[in-house]
């Protein structure tokens, strides 16, 4: 199997002068759009040209886990017609948060003053993120788009996953005393700035537990901000939802809101790093 290259040897170099203008905003800056991916050679292409139409001036940073249908393939083919997407692959499926790590540190090292998440199955609309990257400019730290404000929708989902989720946030947001009602969501836009004051080696969840993690960070450095999204179910391929992306969700939850509150009447350090549980590193978005 082959082994990732160097990020500064990628054979795609991202425009140096790439600048986005915000909708609300005369402030210029570069974004670069983080996708991780596995087994998405059936959707990649949209999304590629769904992202370009949207934000023309973005970046794009395909992070693939080696995907056996070819994604990786698909990635280097759009990179080449649209010129200004850059294709890391990877030795084996590490997971989603590790995947994000290494975006956000090639963003960082490169300058781009926005980062962004987003679902590479086409659950995200890359219409929305104008939207999202605009709303920087009202000194937020981080933007997510969110299914659980007014506004929000997600047509499709049972009730068992829709209270799964829900009631995951409410839990999480309860404990962790966040003004955030979908901790979980994966569409997300960062100010650099912020993100870099955060030890990226410090965070080490995965799945869900990457994204209660990440606000919770965030939430410490900034105001978060959401804006209301309908999320869609994918249409092609198969979910890498688990059993253990909800356990360390769960764990990681419980563990910092108790250690918090330890911290807070002198019993305890306060929030440790995340926790990382076995099989959940397997499953990458």
């Amino acid at each position: 199997m082959p082994t990732s290259p160097p990020l500064t040897e990628l054979s795609h170099d991202f425009a140096e002068n790439t600048r986005l203008v915000t909708a609300d905003s005369d402030a210029v800056k570069r974004v670069l759009v983080v996708l991780p991916t596995y087994q998405e050679a059936d959707n990649l292409d949209d999304v590629l040209r769904r992202l370009r139409a949207a934000v023309p001036a973005a970046d794009v940073l395909v992070v693939d886990d080696s995907s056996p249908d070819g994604t990786a393939e698909v990635a280097k083919a759009m990179a080449e017609e649209l010129g200004r997407v850059d294709v890391l692959v990877r030795p084996k499926k590490s997971g989603l948060g590790s995947a994000y790590r290494v975006g956000f540190r090639e963003g960082l090292a490169r300058g781009y003053e926005v980062l962004v998440e987003m679902d590479s199955d086409l659950s995200h609309d890359p219409a929305v993120l104008p939207a999202l990257l605009a709303a920087l400019d009202q000194g937020a730290a981080l933007v997510i788009g969110s299914r659980y404000i007014a506004g929000g929708r997600i047509p499709n989902w049972s009730l068992y996953r829709r209270s799964l989720s829900r009631y995951g946030n409410r839990y999480a947001a309860r404990l962790l005393r966040l003004d955030v009602a979908d901790a979980t969501s994966g569409f997300r836009a960062y100010d650099a700035a912020a993100l870099e004051q955060i030890d990226l080696d410090d965070v080490r969840a995965e799945g869900y537990g990457f994204q209660i993690e990440m606000t919770y960070r965030m939430s410490r450095l900034g105001p978060v901000l959401e804006l209301p999204i309908h999320f869609v179910d994918r249409t092609r391929g198969s979910s890498k939802m688990s059993l253990p992306i909800v356990l360390e969700a769960f764990l990681l939850v419980s563990r910092w809101g108790v250690s918090e509150r330890l911290s807070a009447i002198g019993w305890g350090p306060g929030v440790e790093p995340g926790l990382h549980i076995h099989g959940a590193s397997e499953i990458p978005v």
